[in-house]
């Protein structure tokens, strides 16, 4: 015995999806029951009284009117199209959309058949935050990727700065202990005066080697901020730069009073620093000039000296680690820290370096920083 079949009008209206037919202006014409359960209306609330459109979001209602409509219109059919479509209590139901339009005797109408989306969309977005897990996984491993990288360059810098800076004046202290065995008197003395020096050039190194390590290793450089007087600070370590390049006239210009907050050791090493490069890499013969200057908030030092200037391709890298500002392959070219430590001691200031350089106005490198 064959059951029965259900008859068209029971097989539209019962059909596991909501289906509707709508005029060309989205009026809604005929929809069934499962479509009206879904969206919480009664038919004749719907039938005549409503357009599709109206049952849409904002954001639904703009994308009906720019692209459904003329889609429609123009291909005559649009295949599995999300919209979010209001419920009568308010609340927003996912659902796909496919439809169609029909041209009959009676006019042209297009037909409409709709499916729930709970469970597609719930994928989707449990898709979407798989995806930004991924994504931020990535970006974690390049980062890991990067500080490898970046401790393998500090590793390879190391080396070279030890192999390099270190080698000499340790080279220069061996010799002088072996020459002092065969020496005595005025010579005896002198060795002495050359051992000192290099003792003292291995210290500093290792001074730097330390401000270097902090620095990259993110501590960046320790200062303690207190009132000293910029023009004192300055005019006692040109005094002793004096001594250290007694081949070499450096003079002192001040402005202002002086008074500034500041730390006296750190900016004793940058001047140190900046002269100490002045010295290797200007002409001979040529003054150094040193300008302390405090003006209302700002804070001013200033480096300057006469020779071949910097070439405008190294400018932007002249206070990285490893750069030095002339030429590679240069005979004044070695491995240094001097200006990247300048820089450091520069930011703890809250303060910038600038440099400029040519060859007729000579390089000058500019420390401003807060006074107050």
């Amino acid at each position: 015995m064959t059951a029965a079949l259900p008859e068209p009008g029971e097989l539209f209206d019962e059909a596991p999806c909501g289906l509707l037919v709508t005029a060309l202006d989205g009026t809604i014409l005929k929809v069934n029951a499962t479509f009206c359960e879904w969206v919480g209306f009664a038919r004749e609330e719907l039938v005549g009284s409503k357009r599709v459109q109206d049952l849409f979001t904002v954001g639904g209602r703009i994308f009906h009117h720019t692209h459904w409509a003329p889609t429609l219109q123009m291909q005559g059919s649009l295949a599995e199209v999300k919209f979010d479509v209001r419920h009568r209590g308010g609340q927003s139901i996912p659902m796909i959309l496919n439809a169609r339009r029909r041209k009959r005797e009676e006019g042209e109408f297009d037909e409409i058949a709709a499916f729930v989306a709970e469970d597609r969309n719930r994928y989707e977005r449990e898709l979407m935050s798989a995806r930004k897990k991924a994504d931020a996984l990535l970006e974690n491993e390049r980062e890991a990727q990067h500080l490898l990288r970046d401790r393998a360059l500090f590793a390879e810098q190391m080396v070279g700065i030890v192999s390099h800076d270190l080698r000499n004046p340790l080279s220069a202290i061996l010799m002088g202990i072996q020459l002092l065995g065969r020496t005595e008197g005025e010579r005896r003395a002198r060795v002495l005066g050359h051992v000192r020096t290099s003792a003292e050039r291995a210290q500093r190194l290792i001074e730097e080697l330390l401000d270097f390590t902090k620095a990259r290793v993110g501590q960046g450089l320790s200062v303690t901020l207190g009132p000293i007087d910029l023009h004192e600070i300055a005019a006692q370590v040109i005094g002793e730069l004096m001594l250290a390049f007694p081949d070499r006239v450096i003079t002192h210009h001040s402005s202002g009073s002086g008074a500034c907050i500041a730390n006296a050791d750190r900016l004793a090493q940058l001047i140190g620093n900046l002269v100490s490069n002045a010295a290797t890499y200007g002409r001979i013969g040529t003054p150094i000039v040193v300008r302390s200057q405090v003006d209302g908030a700002t804070a001013t030092l200033m480096v300057h000296n006469e020779g071949e200037p910097i070439p405008s391709a190294l400018l932007p890298t002249v206070f990285e680690p490893m750069v030095r500002g002339v030429p590679q392959g240069s005979s004044a070219r070695n491995v240094g820290l001097g200006l990247f430590i300048v820089n450091e001691i520069a930011k703890a200031h809250r303060g910038v370096m600038e440099v400029t350089s040519s060859s007729t106005e000579g390089t000058t490198f500019t420390l401003r920083f807060p006074a107050r």
